[in-house]
């Protein structure tokens, strides 16, 4: 009797990280350049993109068909078997090295509203919503989607969400059953990188700012800020550049300076100069040590303003006196 052939065996020393790749999700309203930053991905160097597209908007994108492929989902259901054709089935032949979703909103919330169909007509009440473990189920069967991506594939990914108007986020979680604080959360679990777009008003200027806000990696501390026409690439390759460095350097560095501005020691009014400019606070601030993103996270945390350039002077002044605080104490502890 022939006994089956023995399944050969991996060594996992093959599979060390062959090429940088970065797993990002990009949030934004209407009209940032969301799709654009996905487009950008084409122009990476990481071989020919494709992006499941759910809103169907990717036939406005520059060289669709030609530079990536835009795949239109028509209906939600279609996007497992598309994701399942382009890792393991007959899109492999089109040797694809990065994918996106556009955007994850679209096909999560067409998703949603079809399990709060099936709720309302089992119970016969048109305003029932799912229950919390119905939200949690429905959930976790939606995130396979976003692990076969994001993990499964082994490549490069982006997956878009969107942000609705300011304050909208609070009524959604209250009223309609929690679906952007879900969105939200489910993305966190998959991403290396979370980053915010939108349109800021810096120097008397529109620009386009993204800003990360959930990060896994030390080369993107949450407040980091890349400005005006941001690719794919630029996030890659500060990641390459920076973990080439050397590590020991940058351990010694953490060490000795604090990632946030804490508010514990006091600080004496007098030795603090007034009425400095936004660029003159950001210079002192880089220059006594800290980062611009330490800065940004004080200005979230204590006037809830993430654009700095927006702060009005005693807010200015305020931030002066905290990172003056936070430059005494810490050149006390260098001094003993």
């Amino acid at each position: 009797m022939k006994t089956a052939p023995s399944k050969p065996k991996i060594n996992p020393l093959s599979r060390q990280p062959k090429r940088p790749r970065l797993v990002m999700a990009v949030r934004g309203g209407d009209g940032v350049g969301k799709s654009f930053f996905v487009r950008s991905m084409a122009d990476s160097d990481l071989g020919r993109l494709c992006i499941f597209d759910t809103e169907r908007k990717s036939r406005l994108l520059k060289g669709v068909g030609q530079s990536f492929d835009g795949l239109e989902i028509e209906h939600p259901n279609e996007l497992p078997e598309f994701i399942e054709w382009a890792l393991e089935g007959e899109g492999q032949s089109q040797n694809y090295g990065c994918f996106a979703l556009d955007s994850w909103a679209g096909y999560f919330s067409a998703k949603h509203s079809e399990m709060i169909k099936a709720v309302r007509e089992r119970t016969g009440n048109p305003l029932a919503q799912p229950s919390a473990e119905e939200l949690a189920a429905d959930q976790m069967i939606l995130q396979e989607v976003l692990r076969k991506l994001c993990i499964e594939s082994g490549k490069s990914v982006v997956i878009v969400d969107q942000i609705p108007a300011k304050g909208k986020e609070a009524k959604e979680d209250n009223e309609i059953g929690r679906v952007l604080p879900m969105t939200a959360s489910g993305l966190e679990y998959f991403v290396d990188l979370m980053v915010e777009v939108s349109l800021q008003e810096r120097s008397g200027e529109i620009v386009r700012v993204f800003q990360v806000v959930k990060s896994n990696s030390p080369v993107f501390e949450v407040g980091f800020e890349l400005t005006g026409d941001v690719t794919f690439k630029d996030f890659l390759s500060r990641l390459q550049d920076e973990t080439a460095k050397d590590l020991l350097v940058s351990e010694i560095k953490a060490t000795r300076v604090s990632p946030t501005l804490q508010d514990d020691m006091g600080w004496d009014e007098n030795d603090i100069p007034k009425d400095l400019t936004i660029e003159e606070l950001i210079e002192k601030t880089i220059s006594s040590g800290f980062k611009k993103s330490d800065l940004i996270n004080a200005a979230r945390v204590y006037h809830n303003q993430p654009n700095i350039h927006r702060l009005n002077q005693e807010q200015i002044d305020d931030l002066d006196r905290r990172i003056s605080a936070k430059i005494k104490k810490s050149d006390a502890v260098i001094t003993n």
